[in-house]
């Protein structure tokens, strides 16, 4: 399955950013110095469905099938760093 990288800087609404490599963006990140989340997404299926097909997902509820909550859903088992002024932190 093809895999993306999205930067979604520290107080940002929208991604500013998006690579094929992981070592492109932390280079891109690095060089900026800049502070968020850069997140391994999926491509060419949601991650709501991503996450329910690879049992790291089980919906409880009604509520956890509406569109607000799919729409804004994101998942922990999705590689992710955090960045501090361009520097990784060291968890994963």
């Amino acid at each position: 399955m093809k895999q993306v990288w999205v930067f979604n800087g520290a107080g940002g609404r929208f991604p500013s950013a998006i690579f094929e490599q992981r070592a492109d963006a932390e280079k891109w990140i690095a060089s900026n110095s800049l502070t968020g989340v850069l997140t391994q997404y999926p491509v060419g299926i949601p991650v709501y469905d991503w996450a329910i097909g690879n049992d790291q997902f089980r919906v409880k509820n009604e509520r956890e099938k509406s569109a607000a909550f799919i729409q804004k859903f994101s998942s922990s088992a999705q590689p992710h760093i955090h960045f501090d002024n361009g520097k990784a932190d060291s968890q994963e």
